[in-house]
């Protein structure tokens, strides 16, 4: 399934794989100035390609390494001879990327082997554009967002998904997460946000802001409650009322457990 919408220049592309009719997952792909931010997963890269067909497409930047943002890579070099580029850091990851957890492989599938372009520098330019790479580490070591100034777009990829976090996988960095946050509300000027699940917020930088906010104040009463002798399990409860329903459904890899590990892991 790809749906297609427009916001000004930016061509939003919605994508996940069917089953009995039902999306499983939806991420998000984004044409502008023939740049494609992500390339979607395996699962959905021929229709990804079959869209595309047509429609000036010239490069494609990966955010990061994980398998629903480089998927279409391979197809959109053979079919449409695009040029994929990404992060030094990235490049040297993809084929270091660990074997899928079976929600994984269901939901996205593995990546077919392609080449991924090592970015020299810290931006991108297209005809009338000129990207900014950011390095947003947190959800993955790799993490980068690409930032447009002039027109205050932020392609944010996994860094952003909402305001209200509440899992996040074994992986991933809740500190560094609160950093990457930090960087980017430090910049001089109002942002628009581009997430990886096809939402668009315009006031970024608020919303940004109040997931910092949201995760500060997780970790002080997380800190809190650790203090009181509370177990992590005792303080999921406490917090959040219990585990999600995502952590059965992938095998503790989305968990409220872990955020909470995360925000009281103690400074290096």
């Amino acid at each position: 399934m790809i749906e297609i919408s427009q916001h000004g220049p930016v061509t939003r592309l919605t994508m996940g794989r069917e089953l009995d009719g039902k999306v499983l997952y939806r991420v998000a792909a984004y044409l502008v100035d023939g740049l494609l931010i992500d390339t979607g997963c395996r699962h959905t890269a021929a229709e990804l390609v079959k869209t595309l067909r047509g429609r000036e497409v010239r490069q494609a930047y990966c955010t990061h390494y994980h398998e629903d943002h480089i998927g279409g890579n391979r197809l959109l070099q053979e079919q449409l001879k695009v040029k994929v580029w990404a992060h030094p850091r990235t490049v040297s990851l993809i084929p270091k990327a660990p074997a899928l957890y079976p929600y994984q492989e269901l939901v996205w599938g593995y990546p077919e082997p392609a080449l991924v372009l090592s970015l020299d520098g810290d931006c991108i330019q297209t005809a009338n554009c000129r990207f900014q790479v950011v390095e947003t580490p947190g959800h993955s070591e790799d993490h980068t967002v690409l930032v447009e100034p002039e027109r205050g777009w932020c392609f944010s990829g996994d860094l952003f998904i909402s305001e209200k976090i509440k899992v996040i996988r074994p992986e991933e960095d809740a500190r560094a997460i609160m950093g990457s946050m930090e960087k980017l509300l430090a910049l001089p000027y109002r942002l628009t946000l581009f997430t990886s699940i096809g939402r668009i917020v315009p006031q970024g930088k608020e919303a940004l802001r109040a997931c910092l906010e949201h995760l500060r104040e997780l970790q002080y009463n997380a800190g809190r409650l650790q203090q009181e002798g509370l177990a992590i399990p005792q303080i999921v409860e406490r917090l959040f009322g219990g585990e999600s329903s995502l952590a059965a459904l992938t095998g503790g890899q989305f968990a409220a457990e872990n955020l909470v590990k995360s925000l009281l892991k103690a400074e290096p």
